[in-house]
């Protein structure tokens, strides 16, 4: 049998956005102030959700564990992705590779269901009023949530040890800005096969069994919102659920744009583009719709907001 000298790969090299330099700088502030954007608007989220009392209801307590699961991933990628742009060669460890991959993933499959127990919530609330505090009780919220952080944080341990159990020799830059799956198999020079069908199969579980719920969830809502005579009611009733469902819509818009189009069609610069506004944008668009379009919230920091304003006056 004959044998070959392979370089074990110890680190590998993120391309990043753009190679081109004159972006760097501009690019670099750009991101770096929708991350910290994104970063306070999801911090201050999860601590407006736990001290208030006037937001310890169900729909508050899923909006807390929606900005952690889009603070946990947008924080995977974001600072890496910020020191690209400083350095000449982005490198990172094959370890810390492994752990960026990790909590990314994990991360990203949890808010698939995040998404989808916030759904059920507003049928419940919507459909079912008068049990919607024996329906969703403390308890079963926790179960809501538990279940998709012990699911996702297994479907990223059972995907990412398949991963990086692989031999990667030689070829080691990612043409990606972050340790992605799928750029990460094209470097391996073992088998793909098995990984690749495990891949397929569990995204397609996740999007499709979540995007089930959230249609299933909203369509019994559109039945009940038809179902009431007066257009002030139907305004009411659907302006419950109407921060909830632009995050959908932006979410699975984007992801579904991004998975299901045409090979041919699909470029690298494109996959970076979506990528951007999935791991970056949407984490600071989510705390915004919520907080721009509901009351309760806009109550909650008016107060802060008015003692800065008496301060400067």
């Amino acid at each position: 049998m004959e044998k070959y000298n392979l370089t074990i790969v110890t680190e590998f090299i993120l391309v990043g956005i753009t190679n081109h330099h004159e972006f760097q700088v501009p690019l670099f502030g750009l991101y770096l102030i929708i991350y910290l954007t994104s970063l306070v608007d999801n911090l201050g989220m999860i601590i407006l959700t736990i001290v208030d009392s006037r937001l310890q209801t169900p729909m508050y307590f899923f909006l807390r564990h929606l900005a952690t699961t889009d603070l946990g991933y947008s924080t995977a990628v974001g600072p890496k992705m910020l020191r690209n742009f400083l350095v000449d060669q982005n490198i990172i460890s094959f370890y810390a590779c492994a752990i960026q991959s990790s909590f990314f993933g994990m991360f990203i499959v949890c808010e698939f269901f995040i998404l989808s127990a916030m759904s059920y919530d507003r049928y419940v609330a919507i459909c079912k009023p008068l049990l919607y505090t024996v329906i969703m009780s403390q308890k079963a919220c926790w179960i809501l949530v538990t279940i998709p952080y012990l699911y996702s944080i297994i479907v990223s341990l059972l995907v990412n040890i398949k991963i990086f159990t692989l031999s990667f020799c030689g070829y080691n830059v990612i043409s990606h800005f972050y340790c992605d799956a799928l750029p990460l198999l094209t470097l391996a020079c073992s088998n793909t096969h098995e990984i690749e069908a495990i891949i397929l199969i569990f995204s397609a579980f996740n999007l499709l069994s979540s995007l089930l719920i959230v249609i299933g969830s909203y369509l019994l809502i559109l039945m009940a919102i038809l179902r009431i005579n007066s257009a002030e009611g139907k305004w009411k009733a659907f302006s419950t659920c109407g921060s909830h469902l632009t995050v959908v819509i932006v979410f699975y818009g984007t992801l579904i744009f991004m998975y299901l189009q045409p090979t041919f069609t699909h470029s690298i610069d494109t996959g970076k583009v979506i990528s951007i506004f999935y791991t970056q944008v949407i984490p600071m668009l989510n705390p915004l719709t919520y907080s721009l379009r509901n009351k309760d919230v806009k109550d909650v920091l008016k107060k802060p907001m008015e003692k800065v304003h008496n301060l400067f006056s």
